[in-house]
């Protein structure tokens, strides 16, 4: 098992995975992404925030991701967090390791609070989320019409970071230090 950073040759193995989510509610999107949308994604993401994959055998069975919470510039201390872990590999602290890793290489960017935005019900998903520390934040109603019906989605939060006058912008995710990444993936293995 290894825990690394996702290039974009990884798009296919990714969607792979996401494809597994993709004809139920668990995401909001309806058609599957290209390999090549997905390499988009992965390298439009690593812009500003870590991409993770988590590896079994040399294979992929699961990858987590941070984008900014919201794009005004008040928001820039928050992140949404996603993560996706192949059928079969679930349950197995997949999830657990990839977010953990992905919240610590945050914090060091000087983010200050997560968000994870979970379709409800979807206990595996809560579950994590309320194992790791997150607070219900609240739940909008009828977000979302997926899967023939109407969702709710559910809004977590954790703060990651002291929340501090005058706070700095954010590092960009490529400006930290190779090494301190690595020692950060390291300790998540």
């Amino acid at each position: 098992m290894a825990l690394r950073l996702a290039t974009p040759m990884d798009a296919p193995a990714l969607v792979g995975i996401y494809g597994q989510y993709i004809h139920t509610p668990i995401t909001f999107e309806y058609e599957l992404p290209s390999p090549r949308e997905f390499q988009d994604r992965i390298t439009h993401t690593l812009e500003g925030y870590p991409y993770l994959v988590w590896e079994e055998n040399g294979t992929p069975v699961g990858y987590a991701y941070a984008h900014r919470f919201k794009e005004r510039a008040a928001y820039q201390w928050g992140a949404e967090l996603s993560v996706y872990v192949a059928q079969g590999h679930t349950s197995q602290k997949v999830g657990r390791r990839l977010y953990g890793a992905l919240m610590e290489l945050l914090a060091i960017q000087g983010v200050r609070t997560v968000y994870g935005i979970v379709t409800v019900p979807n206990e595996k998903s809560e579950g994590l989320h309320r194992s790791m520390g997150f607070q219900d934040a609240g739940i909008c109603r009828n977000t979302g019409y997926v899967d023939g019906a109407w969702r709710d989605v559910q809004t977590f939060e954790k703060a990651i970071g002291p929340y501090d006058l005058e706070p700095v912008p954010i590092t960009p995710f490529p400006q930290l230090s190779p090494e301190l990444v690595q020692r950060v993936l390291a300790k998540w293995q």
